[in-house]
């Protein structure tokens, strides 16, 4: 059988712990691996441990070659509006006045967010205000939670960021994003080239 590497985050520690409790003491016996991770499942509010699994995003395969690499995907109008928001150091200029565009501007932020780490609000904020010039934190933090890119405890106190699957137009973005970036850090010289 195949192992896929599967993660989740309890965002109601209490709520998981009852539902996994309450459902270890219907129990007569100690249940099997692949029965305690239905039952964790369960507790997490999913059917089984199979929906569990179609609900995550999968954990990405080893790097393509190059030449088994797909071709760039096409830059759309609303990717080329988020990046323009951005100056040169990749600080966003202003809050896009646009929805898509705005759903597009985050996933540039959350890029700069650690996966292994849990952040607090004011670690989120401090990030976020070197990340932005219109000195609104509160605002892009809030939208970050809104858009599902990071989550929080109830009494938000932990920040953690999650794994959604990017679309297309997601991907081509971060990728033209990469691709500007490394340009301007190898000088004006890449950059006209």
């Amino acid at each position: 059988m195949h192992r896929v590497p599967l993660s989740f985050v309890v965002t109601d520690a209490s709520r998981f712990a009852r539902a996994l409790g309450q459902s270890l003491r219907e129990r007569a016996e100690p249940p099997g691996h692949v029965e305690l991770l239905n039952l964790m499942a369960r507790a997490q509010g999913f059917r089984n441990l199979q929906a569990l699994q179609a609900a995550m995003a999968p954990v990405p395969d080893a790097p393509l070659a190059a030449e088994d690499a797909p071709a760039p995907l096409p830059l759309s109008e609303g990717a080329r509006k988020a990046l323009q928001q951005f100056d040169s150091r990749g600080r966003l200029m202003r809050w896009p006045v646009k929805f898509s565009v705005q759903r597009l501007a985050m996933w540039l932020l959350w890029q700069h967010f650690d996966a292994k780490r849990v952040y607090s609000e004011r670690e989120v904020n401090e990030r976020l205000k070197a990340l932005h010039l219109f000195g609104d934190p509160a605002t892009l933090r809030r939208e970050l939670i809104n858009h599902r890119l990071m989550t929080r405890t109830s009494d938000c106190r932990e920040y953690r960021k999650l794994h959604p699957v990017p679309d297309d137009e997601v991907r081509a973005l971060l990728r033209a994003w990469r691709l500007q970036r490394r340009a301007m850090a190898s000088g004006p010289s890449a950059a006209a080239a």
